[in-house]
């Protein structure tokens, strides 16, 4: 972690900017409680910050996702990767019409796109997961969307943080 905690601003948000899908803002503002003991306190931090914006922030957040699925020019780079690992390409070429149709219906009914952190879930489990979560209220969804971008963001920051980071970086 020592090379985190050395990082200038500037490279700390660049390195991290996108833990958050589309939301430099949040290593923007963690980045003023360095020094880091870990990267699990750097997570938690990153976690606090999300739990302590207000109603709107954190639909903002959820808002900052592509629809999953969606052409791979519409996603950043690390959606793209993740989605292949999990099959997503598999999942619209196999389920397309009723999966387009459940994304769009969960959409409208939220506000914001599905988010499932794919790296920890199959094609079966991202359908069964959009299927059910499309019964869940507002604020059961907000939550739950919200805990999975926390798994996105601490998969992502693993995927970026190793224990020889001082080596690579």
């Amino acid at each position: 972690m020592s090379h985190v905690n050395s990082l200038s601003d500037e490279d700390f948000i660049t390195t991290f900017g996108n833990l958050v899908e589309n939301c430099p803002l949040v290593a923007a503002s963690v980045v003023s409680c360095r020094p880091f003991n870990s990267l699990m306190h750097l997570h938690a931090e990153i976690c606090s910050f999300i739990d302590e914006l207000p109603l709107k922030g954190r639909e903002g957040i959820l808002r900052g996702f592509s629809m999953l699925g969606l052409p791979s020019l519409q996603q950043t780079e690390e959606s793209r990767r993740e989605s292949k690992v999990a099959g997503v390409p598999e999942l619209v070429k196999s389920h397309g019409t009723e999966f387009n149709n459940l994304n769009k219906s969960y959409s409208l009914k939220f506000g914001f796109p599905f988010v499932i952190c794919t790296w920890l879930n199959k094609e079966e489990d991202i359908l069964h997961g959009l299927r059910s979560r499309l019964h869940n209220s507002p604020e059961e969804e907000l939550h739950t969307g919200i805990e999975e971008v926390k798994k996105i963001a601490l998969l992502r920051l693993k995927n970026l943080v190793s224990d020889d980071m001082d080596s690579k970086m």
